[in-house]
């Protein structure tokens, strides 16, 4: 790109959005996906957020299938748990995989461990400091391990007595929580049952690799980790405010604001303004497309959608996580991915996998309005995809669902 615009359209920074994310890149044909598509994937978004909820799918396969059609999960679980790990991971939006080389730049994060963990971790670091580093030795000797597996080794090694060495099962899990927050530990992957497996940072990345990306330099380097934090986000977003660019790893606006200021300086980030937005900035190797033509059903976990307020401004989409409201006060339902379609999100899927019936299940569709008619089928082609990629047989749709709101 030889110029920037200094003015975006709202439609503009739509399709600035899309591409940066990886929807308009080339599908290969169902289930013939390899690793180099993933990892196309993994280096447009940057981040894959994890989560337990399996209504439908583990969150972290979702955003996958959304850019590259039915694949091969496995070729993700490769991707993070054998050599050569592309992926680890940690906190990084939420719960994440990342790059190995990613891990290093939240550093500050994991020396704020001891303030800033949730409250079990602090406790358990307060009261038993001693405690936390015979989990830990528990870990390096004789890891991968889940907290269960930590636990029984524990029994084994260390007896529980009635005086001040008792410990019970929370506690493991807690000294093991901290460990991994504080970047003493890291995690070798997933069971099936979504149970952590921690182990050693060696173990997790043996050497050659190791050293490429367990390098922790002090604190006088986090000016430049927030840099390429920031700079990471700003690729992934295309167009973004500060608080895009920020949330994206969830780092402080205030650590985010000089980060984008040097970026702006070495031209890498342009200065643009997009109508009823906040300021922007548009990254200077951003894809510019005039028209885009995207089809994806969207996770909620999805980096597309992470940020509301960016949703809201440029697809004037309310969207709302409703997982954790009452039923009875849901309002498009419990687990909701919004279809993306052109360049507009033009609906809302509530989505549901029933494995024993062999059904995709939609109990519930809601239209935004002006969503065209040519969405419809698109809809149905796109449910018949992911019913293909889950190994269900057919999809069920609510009746009126092709109504127009």
């Amino acid at each position: 790109m030889t110029a920037a615009p200094r003015r975006l359209t709202r439609a503009q920074a739509r399709r600035v959005a899309i591409a940066a994310q990886g929807f308009l890149d080339p599908r290969p044909e169902p289930f013939a996906a390899t690793m180099r598509h993933v990892q196309r994937v993994i280096d447009r978004v940057g981040v894959i957020q994890i989560d337990s909820v399996n209504v439908l799918a583990r969150s972290q396969y979702l955003p996958l299938f959304s850019r590259l059609g039915p694949y091969d999960t496995a070729l993700l679980d490769r991707a993070r748990d054998r050599a050569p790990r592309r992926l680890v991971e940690y906190w990084a939006h939420e719960a994440s995989l990342i790059p190995p080389s990613t891990w290093p730049l939240l550093d500050p994060r994991m020396r704020a461990a001891a303030e800033k963990a949730w409250g079990g971790m602090r406790r358990i670091l307060a009261e038993r400091p001693d405690f936390v580093d015979v989990v830990e030795a528990e870990v390096v000797a004789r890891g991968p391990m889940t907290a269960r597996e930590v636990e029984a080794a524990l029994e084994h090694d260390q007896p529980r007595r009635k005086d001040h060495w008792g410990w019970n099962w929370s506690e493991v899990k807690q000294a093991l929580e901290y460990l991994f927050w504080a970047g003493r530990i890291s995690s070798a992957g997933r069971t099936t049952q979504f149970e952590r497996r921690y182990a050693s940072l060696a173990a997790t990345a043996p050497p050659p690799e190791r050293p490429a990306w367990t390098q922790r330099p002090g604190p006088d380097a986090d000016p430049d980790r927030y840099l390429e934090l920031v700079r990471i986000a700003a690729r992934a977003h295309g167009v973004g405010t500060e608080l895009c660019l920020a949330d994206y790893f969830r780092i402080k606006r205030e650590d985010a604001r000089p980060a984008i200021a040097r970026l702006v300086a070495d031209g890498e980030l342009v200065p643009v303004e997009v109508p009823g937005w906040r300021p922007a900035w548009l990254h200077a190797e951003a894809r510019l497309p005039r028209r885009v033509h995207a089809e994806a059903l969207v996770s909620p976990f999805d980096s597309l959608v992470w940020q509301r307020e960016r949703i809201h401004d440029l697809w004037d989409f309310h969207y709302r996580i409703e997982i954790y409201t009452p039923a009875h006060q849901r309002v498009h339902g419990y687990y909701v991915l919004p279809f993306l379609h052109g360049e507009a999100l033009v609906a809302r899927c509530d989505l549901k996998a029933d494995r024993a019936g062999g059904v995709l299940r939609c109990p519930r569709v809601t239209w935004e309005p002006g969503a065209p008619a040519e969405a419809r089928p698109a809809l149905v082609r796109n449910l018949e995809s992911m019913a293909q990629w889950l190994g269900l047989g057919r999809v069920d749709l609510p009746s009126g669902w092709a109504d127009a709101p």
